[in-house]
């Protein structure tokens, strides 16, 4: 036999057969995953992708885990669209995290919809995730409407502020949720998508502001024109593509003021700052313009100290004429939501009307992001710190929804006191934030409702001026009032009917509609959980028992054909269900099932 006939060394033509072999294998494995179909992509790749980009130490194993419970709950459920519902909620928490929050608030995101729309329960949310997580799931599970009626939607509201007292992810979480939705109303009617719209515009887009979180404001702005003047919309998409590459002017003032600031050795970022559709709208609507119209408007970021940032202003004012009464310091004085930066109006090249901003990095991050840099920043160095401390609107809201049992009025006075259009007023040593038409009875009211009560009249900038008188920024107030004596004891003289017609603060509108009514207002859904709750652990206890977790009581609720426990202790403090009945039921139920959570 000839040793050379053939190919290759005898290693080689041993090797072959196995050569062949694997690549049949590979073969048929390539038909069988043919006959199967593609390979399921990882549904939350993207997510962790996201996430890791911001976060790169942050736990995937949680994010999976709830993810899967997610989808487990969800599965079955659809949207309007015909899409699987869990991609609601995953498109949610890609949302926060794109804006840079943290896991746990992703992992809120991934569940906010089971407690609500699923048998999933907050209790066994709680042991799965933890109480922080439980939380900020219940604080955006709404009332159920068949049950609450038309009160359903202000207590939502109301509950959702109150869980944001305790912790503001709870907002975060609601306005990605909103966001998505307004993405994907077009499933919906026409009629459904103006309301939908509208009350994003009346409160969300307002609660977005004073969060500071201008990459989710811009969005939700965009998406509440879209879908109440789709035309506009439109129009003023074009005319927004038609200027993305920016134009000659635009690109001059760049050039100059980059020039300027290098001579000035000020190290710095020059770019442009476009509009929104939504604020090219309002410019347009504001200035009486017929066609889309907005001024080019740049950004100037420091790399440097508050004090380079005014160096910086005297450097763009030598360059160009700053137009009178278009100056503003919002470093010295910042905004409600903590919102800083210098903002001035120049006629540059050709004159060009320009609007300039002026700010540090650190303050650019907090205006892009507001209240979310500090979870996208942990580093304190890296944006305002005091931006993400309690904040002060929140607080006074929590302190007057308690007193506004009525949910028409809570709703009026909750847009009331997030109105964007704002006038910053000086009045007994005190700086007060108030709506835009804002009066002396509003600014006497913000002092106390005693000041209020016994307003007389009122000096604006050492001028006696009417009550009815608008204010505008900066204006210096002074309240006078008038105790009448009876039998020697100070009474106030009480407010006027008409201050009704021009007071524009909540405060101001609640104490004066209180003191004509006198009536004690209704009662809130949450103090009507409370009670109904008093009454049964009253009965409990008479019967040497009480109640451990609330589990038994949401099988009891679901038994009786309610949507979740609180609305069960509501019918018992309305005495729909007697307290003793309800807890002799639950003592029964517990006895003859496995358990004992009833002890």
């Amino acid at each position: 036999m000839d040793l050379d006939a053939g190919s290759g060394t005898p290693l080689d033509r041993i090797a072959r057969p196995r050569a062949l072999d694997l690549g049949l294998r590979r073969r048929m494995r390539s038909l069988l995953d043919s006959a199967r179909g593609p390979r399921a992509a990882d549904p939350v790749a993207a997510l962790l992708r996201a996430h890791r980009a911001i976060h790169p130490y942050m736990d995937a194993t949680v994010l999976r885990r709830a993810y899967v419970i997610a989808e487990s709950a969800h599965r079955g459920q659809f949207r309007k669209s015909g899409e699987p519902f869990i991609t609601h909620p995953l498109a949610v928490a890609q949302i926060l995290a794109d804006l840079g929050m943290d896991t746990t608030t992703l992992v809120g995101a991934l569940l906010h919809d089971t407690v609500e729309d699923t048998d999933y329960t907050l209790h066994a949310l709680r042991d799965d995730f933890g109480p922080e997580v439980a939380h900020l799931v219940d604080g955006v599970t709404k009332f159920d409407k068949v049950f609450y009626g038309k009160a359903a939607k202000g207590e939502t509201v109301r509950k959702l502020i109150i869980a944001a007292g305790r912790d503001v992810r709870v907002l975060v979480i609601k306005l990605a949720d909103r966001l998505h939705n307004m993405r994907t109303l077009d499933a919906r009617s026409p009629a459904s998508r103006a309301r939908i719209a509208r009350d994003t515009q009346e409160v969300l887009v307002p609660l977005c502001e004073r969060l500071g979180i201008q990459a989710l404001k811009r969005d939700l702005e965009d998406a509440v024109l879209r879908h109440l003047d789709p035309e506009a919309y439109g129009l003023i998409a074009e005319y927004a593509a038609a200027r993305q590459g920016g134009t000659e002017t635009l690109a001059a003032v760049l050039s100059c003021t980059r020039r300027a600031l290098r001579r000035q050795r000020l190290a710095a970022t020059v770019r442009p700052r476009p509009r929104h559709l939504y604020s090219i709208w309002r410019d347009t609507r504001k200035e009486g313009h017929r066609e889309p119209h907005v001024q080019p408007r740049v950004a100037v970021v420091i790399d440097g100290d508050e004090a380079a940032c005014y160096e910086a202003l005297g450097a763009v004012h030598a360059l160009w004429r700053p137009v009178g009464g278009r100056f503003k310091d919002f470093i010295a004085a910042p905004k409600h939501n903590l919102y800083r930066s210098l903002h001035t109006t120049v006629v540059g090249p050709d004159d060009t009307v320009v609007e300039i901003l002026i700010r540090t990095a650190t303050m650019h991050r907090t205006a892009e992001y507001g209240i979310a840099a500090g979870f996208r920043y942990p580093n304190p160095a890296d944006h305002d710190a005091d931006a993400h401390e309690p904040l002060e609107w929140l607080h006074r809201v929590l302190s007057w929804q308690e007193e506004t049992a009525d949910t028409g009025q809570f709703l009026q006075s909750l847009r009331s006191e997030l109105a964007e259009n704002q006038v910053k007023v000086f009045a007994h040593g005190q700086t007060l934030h108030l709506p835009e038409g804002a009066t002396p009875v509003d600014v006497a009211y913000e002092l106390g409702a005693d000041v209020g009560e016994a307003c007389l009249s009122a000096r604006i900038n050492g001028r006696l001026v009417p009550l009815s008188l608008s204010l505008t920024d900066g204006d210096l107030v002074e309240i006078f009032t008038e105790m009448d004596t009876a039998e020697g004891v100070a009474v106030p003289r009480g407010p006027r009917r008409e201050w009704l017609m021009f007071a524009r603060s909540s405060a101001a509108q609640r104490q004066i509609l209180r003191w004509f009514t006198g009536d004690e207002p209704p009662m809130a859904i949450g103090d009507r959980v409370r009670l109904g709750r008093d009454a049964l652990f009253r009965e409990l206890r008479r019967r040497d028992r009480g109640l451990v977790d609330d589990d038994p009581l949401r099988q009891l609720a679901v038994h009786l054909g309610y949507p979740d426990h609180e609305t069960l202790l509501v019918a018992i403090e309305d005495e729909q269900h007697s307290a003793a009945d309800i807890a002799d039921s639950l003592i029964s139920m517990v006895d003859q099932g496995p358990g004992g959570a009833v002890a």
